[in-house]
């Protein structure tokens, strides 16, 4: 198994937070061919640049990859252009990735046959936000029930979180479609998968995830991911049934506005149910504070994180919603 070669890419924008600790989770990996770690570098602003420059002449493994663009599929195509090795691991530089990651999936890569393997993003937060936002990214009631994000049985999956490929895979689907903006390791999957591949999750491959830090990023994070899922339908046709429960999120966001038009047309036309459509913001609203409560009574968040997670839950869905019905991707 060691005998496969890996290489760790990480696509780099404005982290100078977070990437000495990725880097440190990488280092820290108890795989032995690692043969390369590529920074793909965007145009960061803060002090992203010297950190990786001192990084890389800690660890000569490293590569500095200028990625002009900024964008993430343009980052990874840069990396798996700029190494040779038998197998490609995707590293956000929001993500942490535990010690024994990369040897559990060029294992699981071998013993399926798969030619993608992956598993869970597991938020965690380090203050009273980014904590709130770690448990809606991790429930059902703020994401869905995708496996990748609130976990599941091991097995064949649409898609997982970040990922391990193996690189004659990736070349013969063309690598990463690098139009996408978000959504890139879905329409990527979704290539590899039409193509043959099989593609493996495995729940035990926690990757932990830094979230957002405030309420602006965090909207604008998910408003661009419901864009960029319209987009992959708008591509992949076949993909709307399975992807119903995307549909959630604008369709909440159309009851919000129905229920400012539909109660004034009901009055004016003499149509009393009509009218009861104002009900629904409240309905939510006690939905979500129900949601937000029942974290607080489980003593998954301390009481102070109730309005906190409150307001996080219904920005996540309502800017998830206004990306996906805006979309002119």
């Amino acid at each position: 198994m060691s005998s496969l070669s890996v290489a760790i890419v990480v696509p780099i924008l404005n982290e100078e937070q977070h990437l000495a600790e990725v880097y440190e989770a990488i280092n820290n990996q108890t795989y032995e061919n690692i043969t390369s770690i590529v920074f793909a570098l965007g145009p960061s602003t803060d002090d992203t640049q010297n950190i990786a420059q001192y990084l890389a002449g800690r660890d000569k493994r490293i590569v500095l990859v200028e990625n002009i663009s900024g964008k993430t599929p343009t980052a990874m195509n840069l990396g798996i252009n700029n190494s040779t090795s038998d197998v490609v691991v995707r590293c956000d530089a929001h993500a942490l990735l535990p010690p024994d990651y990369v040897e559990v999936c060029v294992q699981l890569l071998v013993e399926k046959d798969a030619v993608n393997v992956g598993g869970r993003m597991f938020a965690q937060g380090y203050d009273d936000f980014t904590r709130a936002v770690a448990w809606a990214m991790t429930s059902p009631w703020g994401v869905g029930k995708a496996a990748f994000h609130v976990g599941g049985d091991a097995g064949e999956s649409e898609t997982v979180y970040l990922g391990a490929f193996r690189r004659d895979a990736l070349e013969k689907v063309g690598g990463y479609d690098e139009s996408m903006i978000r959504a890139q390791d879905w329409e990527l999957n979704y290539r590899l998968r039409k193509n043959g591949g099989r593609i493996w999750f495995d729940p035990n491959l926690n990757v932990i995830y830094r979230p957002r830090n405030t309420m602006k990023t965090l909207a604008r994070q998910y408003f661009q991911y419901g864009q960029w899922r319209r987009r992959v339908m708008r591509m992949y046709p076949d993909t709307v049934q399975s992807g119903f429960r995307y549909l959630a999120p604008p369709a909440l966001v159309i009851a919000l506005i129905l229920s400012l038009v539909l109660p004034q047309i009901g009055y004016f036309a003499d149509l009393p149910l009509l009218m009861i459509s104002a009900f629904i913001p409240m309905f939510y609203m006690v939905s979500v504070a129900l949601v937000s409560l029942s974290a607080i009574v489980r003593r998954e968040l301390p009481p102070r994180s109730f309005l906190i997670l409150f307001f996080v839950i219904m920005t996540m869905h309502i800017s998830w919603g206004t990306g996906f019905l805006t979309s002119r991707k």
